[in-house]
């Protein structure tokens, strides 16, 4: 028996090691890294909201996302109708005020929330993807900026919304807590 003991500690060993191995190779790969910036635009009608950015070794491309509530501020029936209301309320025009629509928009769900993206050029050489969706009579802006391509930004902005830390804030926010 006490020939065996080093045996059974070898073993041991050996099996632990390899399901530390085949846990880290079946782990989910790491999110982006984003770290929180802070609001970088002047005070509106609006309480400030949150800011994010990623840099471009993390995220394949830079990109800024600025996102806040805008209680009271959507039609209670319809939520976000249309590609022209994300051009009004997604807050684009606090990035730039000359930003031009790259395409119709798209219909979106983010946090359980419905709403419209859409994808514009800024002042010739950066992209900003502009997001609108709706909770009841309220509403979540959300605006992003990049240098990469547009799809690539609106990926990796869309990416950065499905985080449970984003959307428990988001659904906070909306509830007005």
């Amino acid at each position: 028996m006490t020939r065996s003991w080093p045996l059974i500690v070898a073993m041991f060993l050996a099996l632990g090691g390899l399901s530390a191995v085949a846990g880290y190779e079946m782990a989910p790969p790491r999110a982006a890294h984003w770290r929180e910036i802070a609001w970088p635009f002047p005070r509106d009608g609006w309480p400030a909201g949150r800011a994010f950015r990623c840099g471009s070794t993390e995220c394949g491309t830079e990109v800024e996302v600025y996102l806040r509530p805008k209680l009271g501020f959507c039609n209670c029936d319809s939520g976000v109708a249309d590609d022209d209301e994300v051009d009004r309320v997604a807050d684009v025009d606090m990035i730039s005020p000359r930003f031009v629509p790259r395409k119709a928009g798209d219909a979106v769900r983010v946090a359980d929330m419905p709403g419209r993206i859409r994808a514009y050029d800024l002042d010739g050489h950066r992209t900003a993807i502009g997001i609108a969706v709706s909770h009841r009579c309220d509403l979540m802006a959300v605006a992003a900026q990049g240098s990469g391509d547009a799809a690539r930004v609106q990926q990796t902005t869309l990416k950065f919304l499905e985080g449970r830390e984003i959307r428990t804030w988001m659904a906070a926010a909306m509830e007005g807590r």
